[in-house]
């Protein structure tokens, strides 16, 4: 049995259905929620971006931010992304209909639960996902560990290179603590305080520490940097007292920028 909670996304666009699973979530240890949206776009880079071990499908989406869409569409698109391993996907639905449910099969749902049935509710879909996971070959399991290591690999690769083009250079303190801050942010999002958080629990130093580790990274690369390569590399705007951006204005600009490279 798997010791770490599995990681749940939840694709659902009627509010009572989401705060039931939140709330449902929140009293369980064997179930983490890695986000929740009712777009099937949204979804989409989720899954790409946190790779969800499963995901909690609506059939139709007649709410979402993005326009009326569907589960068919959603699971044809999740095959264009070409994962490494397939995450366990539950449809849940007010429709029932034997065809439907044999042509979401066909195109990957593991399980369609109806929503009317008298034993529906989060906690039942929340137990099939722990079943389903129990029944996965443990080849999936690694594969699922693999794709998570080649994704924050990727990652990193491209923090490193970003900071080697404006002169955050390998010697630097601060440059190891901005890779894991831009890392953890894509990786979890967050608040400034819960990445400083995160990286005093992981380096054993005070706030205040890795905060001025980072900022000496960021005044070195304002020193020695041609202004030509900080204007075309970092182009958000720059307090015109300080000259430089501050360490959270620097970490998240980049994260917003590494999230849409990958």
């Amino acid at each position: 049995m798997e010791d770490k909670p599995m990681k749940i996304l939840i694709i659902e666009d009627d509010v009572q259905d989401c705060n039931n699973f939140v709330n449902c979530i929140k009293k369980r240890k064997d179930i983490e929620l890695i986000a929740l949206t009712d777009s099937d776009t949204e979804g989409l880079k989720y899954v790409k971006l946190k790779h969800p071990e499963g995901i909690v499908l609506d059939i139709e989406l007649n709410n979402s931010t993005t326009g009326s869409a569907d589960a068919l569409e959603f699971l044809s698109n999740l095959k264009k992304l070409n994962l490494h391993y397939q995450p366990i996907i539950i449809v849940t639905t007010h429709v029932n209909s034997k065809r439907t449910y044999d042509i979401l099969h066909r195109e990957g749902a593991d399980l369609i639960l109806y929503k009317d049935h008298p034993n529906y509710s989060a906690d039942y879909v929340l137990n099939k996902f722990l079943n389903l996971r129990e029944m996965a070959p443990r080849q999936t399991v690694e594969m699922f560990k693999e794709e998570l290591k080649e994704n924050e690999n990727r990652i990193s690769d491209c923090i490193y290179r970003e900071m080697d083009l404006i002169g955050v250079t390998a010697k630097l303190k601060g440059r190891q603590y901005i890779h894991d801050a831009i890392l953890y942010i894509i990786e979890n999002g967050g608040t400034d305080t819960n990445v400083i958080r995160h990286l005093t629990n992981v380096y054993k130093k005070s706030g205040n520490t890795i905060t001025n580790g980072i900022q000496n990274a960021i005044i070195h690369a304002w020193r020695v940097s041609s202004i030509e390569d900080l204007t075309t590399y970092y182009t958000a705007k720059v307090n015109y007292e300080t000259g430089i951006p501050t360490p959270m204005e620097f970490i998240y600009y980049y994260a917003d920028k590494i999230k849409k490279m990958i």
